[in-house]
C-alpha cells in the first residue's frame, strides 16, 4: 500500500501552511488520548499567516462569502494568502502524514487505500448561519462512491492531499465511540441548557463524507457513533446517505427514534440508473435507495428524498423532477427538495473535464453559471423555487422538518426585520446543497 501523502497531480500546488515554534501545542503526547500515535508536539500554526479553516462538513463561503455557490480562491482574500516556503505539517495534515494503513479483506485492485486517522474530536461545530444545525459528524475523511460533483473534495486539501485522492484514500476515524460518548456529555446542548436556547442543538452526521460508504461494512464508525446516540434521550439527529446500507442499522434508528428526534435523507439524484452510475460512479443505484426509503419508512422512520445537487441540461429535464417526486412518495416520502449544483475550486477541477467530455454543448454554461459567476442566475433559481412549491403542493408533501430547527436567538428580542419565510427558504436551500 502506497504512503498517504502520495506524488500530486500534474500542475497541483502543495499549499502548507507555517508553524511558528512559539505556538501552543494542537496534539499533545498523551498515551491515554485517541492521539497516543503523535510523537512530539504539533505547534499551532499563526492565525495571522494563514486561511482560517472551515469546520469539516460546513460547505464552504463563496467568492462573496454570502451563498454555496461561490468558489473560494486565494486572491479573494489576499491578507490571508498561504505562503508556499516549506513547512512543517500541522493539525489534520500531520495526523494524516503518520496515520497507518488499516487492515481490508476486500481485495479488488479498485479499492481505496484505508487509513485509520487518530483524531481528538468527532462531533464538529458548525458555525454558519447558512445551515440550521449545529454539530456535523463525518466518520469518515474522505469517500469512495466519487461523485464527480462532491463539495467536499476541498477536505482532503487541509490534509496536504490532491483534492482527487479524496475517493482513492479513505481516512478511518478512531475512537469514535469513546470520543462521540465524551462530547455529548462535555458540549452537547438540549434545549434550556443554555441561554436563549429553546431547541436541542442539532446534530448532522454525513455532511462531507457519507456515513455509508462501502467502508462502514469492515470498520463500523458510524454505528459504533449511532450506539452511543441510543443511550441519550432528548437530541436532535439527521442521517444523509446514498446508500441502502442504512437499513442495516433499522433497530438501532428505531430505538434512536423513539427517545430521540431523527430525520433520514436518502439523497436521490436521478432515476436514470445509467446517469446515475456517471454521475456517482460507485453508489448504489436510485432503485436501491428508494427501496431503503420504503423500508425505513415502514418501520417509523421519518425519512424524506433529497434530489440534491439538481444538475442543470442534465437532471432538470422536463417532468425528471416530478417523476422522483412521485416515486419517492410512493415509497412513504414525508419530504422532497432539491438544490442547485454548486462547485468549489476544487471540485470544479474534477467536474468541469468530465462535463466537456460527457456534455461538450453544456461545457460554456457551466463555466458561465458556476466557475466564473459561482452560482446559476437568479431566474433559474427562482423557476426552480416554483417548480418544487407545485410537487409539493400536487403530492401533499410537507415542509422538510429542517426549517423548524432553529437556531439560537442572538438576544431575548428578536429583530423586526427578521422574517421566517425568507429564513426558511435560506435554509432550504443551503442544506439543500449539502450532498
Amino acid at each position: 500500500m502506497s504512503a498517504v501523502h502520495s506524488i500530486p497531480a500534474s500542475g497541483y500546488r502543495i499549499r502548507r501552511r507555517p508553524a511558528p515554534q512559539s505556538a501552543a501545542s494542537l496534539f499533545p503526547n498523551c498515551p491515554d488520548a485517541p492521539n497516543a500515535m503523535v510523537r512530539e508536539l504539533a505547534p499551532l500554526a499563526d492565525p495571522s499567516n494563514s486561511m482560517p479553516l472551515l469546520p469539516a462538513g460546513c460547505p464552504p463561503l463563496g467568492a462573496e462569502g454570502t451563498g454555496p455557490g461561490g468558489i473560494r480562491r486565494a486572491t479573494d482574500f489576499p491578507q490571508q494568502r498561504i505562503r508556499t516556503a516549506a513547512a512543517p505539517l500541522v493539525g489534520i495534515a500531520r495526523l494524516a502524514s503518520i496515520s497507518p494503513a488499516a487492515e481490508s479483506r476486500r481485495t479488488s485492485e479498485e479499492r481505496p487505500e484505508y487509513f485509520l486517522l487518530p483524531v481528538r474530536s468527532i462531533m464538529n461545530r458548525c458555525d454558519s448561519k447558512r445551515v440550521p444545525f449545529e454539530w456535523t459528524v463525518n466518520p469518515y475523511r474522505g469517500c469512495e462512491f466519487a461523485c464527480r460533483y462532491c463539495y467536499a473534495r476541498y477536505t482532503h486539501e487541509y490534509m496536504e492531499l490532491d483534492g482527487s485522492e479524496f475517493e482513492k484514500k479513505i481516512f478511518v476515524k478512531q475512537d469514535a465511540s469513546a470520543l462521540i460518548g465524551r462530547e455529548l456529555a462535555e458540549k452537547y446542548c438540549k434545549a434550556g441548557e443554555r441561554p436563549n436556547l429553546d431547541h436541542p442543538e442539532h446534530i448532522a452526521i454525513g455532511t462531507a463524507t457519507d456515513p455509508y460508504q462501502p467502508a462502514e461494512r469492515e470498520y463500523g464508525v458510524t454505528r459504533a457513533c449511532l450506539e452511543q446516540l441510543v443511550k441519550r434521550e432528548g437530541l436532535s439527529i439527521s442521517i444523509t446517505t446514498k446508500s441502502n446500507q442504512v437499513v442495516r442499522d433499522l433497530e438501532l434508528l428505531q430505538q434512536i427514534a423513539r427517545r430521540s428526534t431523527l430525520y433520514v435523507n436518502l439523497t436521490v439524484t436521478t432515476l436514470r440508473a445509467r446517469l446515475a452510475r456517471w454521475l456517482e460512479p460507485r453508489a448504489p443505484r436510485p432503485d436501491l435507495r428508494i427501496a431503503a426509503l420504503r423500508r425505513l419508512r415502514e418501520a417509523g422512520i421519518p425519512a424524506g428524498v433529497l434530489a440534491s445537487p439538481l444538475l442543470p441540461g442534465i437532471t432538470d429535464g422536463e417532468g425528471e423532477l416530478e417523476r422522483l417526486a412521485e416515486a419517492a412518495k410512493d415509497a412513504g416520502s414525508l419530504w422532497f427538495s432539491s438544490g442547485i449544483l454548486f462547485l468549489q475550486a476544487t471540485s470544479a477541477k474534477q467536474f468541469m473535464p468530465a462535463i466537456r467530455a460527457k456534455f461538450p454543448r453544456l461545457a460554456k454554461q457551466y463555466e458561465e453559471w458556476f466557475v466564473r459567476n459561482g452560482k446559476a442566475p437568479e431566474e433559474y433559481r427562482d423557476a426552480l423555487t416554483r417548480r418544487l412549491t407545485e410537487i409539493r403542493r400536487r403530492l401533499g408533501y410537507s415542509e422538510r422538518p429542517f426549517v423548524d430547527i432553529r437556531r439560537p436567538v442572538a438576544s431575548a428580542q428578536m429583530s423586526l426585520a427578521w422574517s421566517a419565510k425568507e429564513t426558511r427558504e435560506e435554509w432550504r436551500t443551503q442544506l439543500a446543497a449539502v450532498c
